[in-house]
């Protein structure tokens, strides 16, 4: 796999690649509703954040909704089951935008990353990071690396042993270790975070 071929280059990397089944990048289909998966699972543990998800697909009978169908639930009936106020509404927001612009996969897909995150984050309660998370684990971007992940950062300070106060600093240096793995660092992140949770 090129992706392991170019990654193992960094010998520190390649360390946590060699206990770790390979990783594939797979796209899926509805952003949309990876959103609102996205949006709900904020905060939250990943099991609290799967039982919130299981019940909004409940109110679809267990099927996928269509954007119009999220839309059209009340605030009120999403809080019933557990979402908060911000999040009943940025679920909303979610859907709207995709409606009202017209925003479909294929689209999507056909943009640039940089594309993506100046389009999506325009939605109330839609952030970088969350863009981010999009971009590598539903449209299946190979070279997206989310230097704002509390999880990434630990992992790259331990691994390099990183010991610069200035927060400025200590971003550039991780910035440039991560130039390092282009056009890979989607799944450099991955070796990174199974890492911190195989630890």
């Amino acid at each position: 796999m090129e992706h392991i071929i170019h990654l193992s280059q960094d010998k520190k990397l390649k360390t946590l690649i060699d206990k770790q089944e390979p990783y594939v990048l797979l796209k899926r289909n509805k952003v949309y509703l990876h959103l609102c998966s996205s949006i709900l699972s904020q905060q939250l543990s990943t099991k609290v954040a799967k039982v919130l998800y299981n019940r909004f697909l409940d109110l679809f009978g267990s099927k996928e909704p269509t954007a119009k169908q999220i839309l059209d639930i009340p605030a009120s009936v999403f809080r019933s089951i557990g979402f908060s106020n911000a999040k009943a509404s940025y679920v909303h927001n979610v859907c709207r935008f995709f409606i009202e612009n017209k925003i479909t996969d294929a689209r999507l897909n056909k943009m640039s990353n940089e594309e993506v995150l100046e389009l999506l984050t325009q939605i109330k309660g839609v952030g970088k990071w969350t863009v981010e998370m999009i971009l590598m684990f539903t449209l299946g971007r190979e070279d997206v690396f989310a230097i704002d992940d509390l999880g990434l950062k630990n992992s790259v300070i331990k691994l390099y042993k990183l010991k610069e106060t200035d927060k400025k600093l200590l971003r550039e240096k991780i910035e440039k270790i991560s130039l390092k793995w282009s056009p890979y660092r989607t799944y450099a992140s991955r070796y990174l975070w199974g890492w911190k949770d195989g630890e």
